[in-house]
């Protein structure tokens, strides 16, 4: 069975809503004070809202994604460069023309 929540979902949603809406931007660690909840989970909350709603962050699917490609590609490029080098070796062994 899961842990009861210490904060409700109705507090953590109004509370960002408090922060977007507030212009200019609060401090989190104040605004945090007024609702009497810990920054950092107020921290927190802003950034799981964050998440779902801005596109020019990755998620953690494609950040997973994007480092085994990664990987992958680093993989690909070696096994490029020593097929260039073992091509190259063997071309010269069969040619009969070049000098040695």
């Amino acid at each position: 069975m899961a842990a009861p929540r210490k904060y409700s979902l109705e507090l953590r949603e109004r509370a960002v809503r408090m922060y977007r809406a507030s212009e200019p931007k609060p401090q989190i660690k104040k605004l945090a004070v007024d609702l009497g909840v810990r920054p950092e989970a107020l921290r927190g909350w802003i950034r799981q809202a964050d998440a779902g709603e801005r596109d020019d962050r990755l998620t953690t699917d494609e950040r997973a994604e994007l480092v085994a490609l990664r990987k992958e590609n680093a993989q690909l490029k070696r096994a490029n460069d020593v097929l260039r080098t073992a091509s190259a070796f063997f071309a010269a062994q069969l040619d009969p023309t070049r000098p040695r």
